[in-house]
Parts: structure tokens; sequence; C-alpha cells
């Protein structure tokens, strides 16, 4: 499994990326300072590093100084919005890539396997999510066709993307944050119920179809796939 280290001092945004890249099949740590990131790097392999510029007492280009002392690890430098003097030091410096802040975390997780597959970490064909089969629902994201015993389900879009998520967490909490961002392509706003609607239609269609499987709610927190 690819093992990523996210460092930003945004606790919150951290998470959240922690949360929505184990999602998508990653092994992922999360660092709060640059010192930090710098022991865990000397402690154990990392096969890329995201690695955000504003961090107090040490930012991310002491600690990309650093690592390019002894690592050739990707880096992929998150640098404030129309910060051109940033995303050059850190090209300069060895970065592999960078991305300004605000981001989709989408485009933070195609970033991320175009870094990989140049590194040789991950291959072509890795890149490509495989498709993913629990208690007689099958989803593939190569052909964005979710089938239910065989059968082709009719579903949105978004219900696709929603139900994509559940599925390669199943039994596991998603939150409505990581759901918004990378179902919808959006940040979670207050007051928006989009979300539960989206899985109410859900509901209905996995009832229909008759599979094992429900969608349960857990209040304050987000979806939850179960398997009965």
């Amino acid at each position: 499994m690819t093992h990523l280290l996210i460092v930003d001092d945004d606790k919150e945004l951290s998470a959240m990326l922690v949360e929505y890249l184990s999602s998508e099949g990653f092994d992922v740590e999360a660092a709060y300072d640059g010192l930090s990131a710098i022991e865990q790097v000397k402690r154990q392999h990392y096969d890329a590093l995201v690695l955000d510029v504003m961090m107090p007492e040490l930012d991310g280009f002491g600690v990309l100084r650093h690592v390019r002392s002894y690592s050739e690890v990707p880096v992929l430098m998150l640098t404030a919005k129309g910060d051109d003097v940033d995303r050059i030091v850190g090209l300069e410096m060895g970065a592999d890539d960078y991305l300004a802040k605000p981001f989709n975390p989408r485009e933070l997780l195609a970033r991320l396997k175009a870094v990989l597959r140049r590194s040789g970490t991950i291959k072509e064909s890795d890149a490509i999510e495989e498709l993913v089969s629990v208690s007689g629902l099958e989803m593939d994201m190569r052909t964005r066709v979710a089938k239910a015993d065989g059968l082709v389900m009719e579903v949105t879009s978004t219900e696709f993307n929603l139900l994509y998520l559940l599925l390669r967490q199943v039994g596991h909490v998603v939150t409505k944050e990581v759901l918004s961002q990378s179902a919808m392509g959006r940040s979670l706003e207050k007051y928006d119920r989009s979300i539960d609607m989206h899985m109410s239609n859900l509901r209905k269609k996995l009832s229909e179809y008759n599979l094992a499987l429900n969608i349960v709610t857990v209040r304050g927190q987000g979806y939850q796939l179960v398997a009965d």
C-alpha cells in the first residue's frame, strides 16, 4: 500500500485529507509541524509527502531542504493561492509539484497519482480504481457502472460518487465533509441538506434491488454503509 505523509499545521484540513486519501486506498499519516515531519521521515519510509509551505517554527521550505539532503521522496507542496514566488522556490529546491490553497481534494489526488507514476511508485494501471464489490453491489470507477447482483443500477453521477465512497469504506463512517468534497466537488455548507437527500434516494434504490446493504446515518458525523 502506498504510504503518504501529510504535513500541515491545519489539523482540520489534515484530518479531512487523511480520511479522504485513506478512502482512496492510501496509507496516510499526518504531522502538524516541520520538526515533527522531519523526525517521522527519518523513522520510516514514505512514498510521497504533501507539504504545506506556511507552518510555524520550521516552514515547508526548511523541511524540503532537509529531506532533499538525503532523500528523493516525491514532494507535493501546498502554497498560498496566487503566490508564484513560493511555487518557483519550491520547484527550484526540488519539489515535484505544487497545488495552491484552497483546492479540491480530487485535484490533490490526481496530482499525487501523477507524481507517484513519474517516480515509478505506482504503474499507470494502478492509477485506475479497481472494481469494488460487497454483498452483491459491484462498482467500477473506470466504467462508472454500478451493478446489483449483475443488474445495472440506475444512479445519477453524484449518487454513484457517494455510494462508491461508502462502498470503499464499508463498515466505517465517512464524514459529510469528505462526501461533499470528494463526491460533489465543494465544501460542506451550513444547513446544506443535499447529501441527506441523495442518501435518501440511495437507500430507496438499494431496497429496490434487495441488496443486503443499508446506509446508516451517524448523527453528528456522517454516513456508514453496513452489510446486513
